[in-house]
């Protein structure tokens, strides 16, 4: 069986220390997730979408996001970029990324996915998704930050598809919520492990 894995926002800004908005010890899991990543092969992997928080100077300050946080992830910046690399996915391994303005990657209409190498023309987010669930592949996941939010966004909207979530401790962060305490309140009775 294949799985579709969710790498969730590990961009500098929340990753490192001297980010805009550092998850705490989000730094600790970079090295681990790309050890992790890198052994992924095309018989187990059926896909790996990196999510990119993505926001604009101009029009951040009337964001929900703006209420609870400051300015990050702003488009272009050293703080934006990604820390996992989505070209060193071996290329046999279908590959998209894609960028959302708030914390749920669900909730925005009209999304698109994209292929890093520009191969492949961008794919309608809930066509993606609805594919991969008609070929059989119904185990997802998610690792990344932040599990009390975006994490927890993707974890929902995926069971929401039909898919049964998988969420490694070791490879997740959340700012006031770790992944466990999530799933204990969140997801009780629901196909969510970790």
């Amino acid at each position: 069986m294949r799985d579709l894995i969710i790498v969730v926002d590990t961009q500098a800004d929340f990753m490192l220390p001297d980010g805009a908005l550092p998850v705490p010890g989000a730094e600790a899991i970079v090295a681990p997730l790309a050890r992790w990543l890198a052994q992924r092969t095309e018989a187990d992997t059926a896909a790996i979408i990196f999510t990119f928080d993505t926001h604009y100077a101009e029009t951040y300050p009337d964001s929900p996001e703006a209420k609870l946080f400051p300015i990050h992830c702003v488009k272009g910046t050293p703080g934006w970029r990604n820390l996992l690399d989505p070209l060193a996915v071996p290329a046999t391994i279908p590959c998209r990324t894609l960028e959302k303005g708030v914390f749920d990657m669900w909730a925005e209409d009209g999304l698109m996915l994209h292929d890093p190498r520009n191969e492949l023309p961008p794919v309608p987010r809930d066509t993606f998704f609805a594919d991969l669930r008609d070929q059989g592949v119904g185990q997802a996941i998610v690792v990344g930050v932040a599990a009390d939010y975006c994490v927890r966004w993707a974890i929902d909207g995926l069971v929401d598809r039909g898919f049964a979530v998988t969420v490694p401790a070791a490879l997740t962060r959340g700012i006031d919520r770790p992944i466990e305490q999530v799933l204990r309140e969140d997801f009780a009775g629901r196909p969510v492990a970790n």
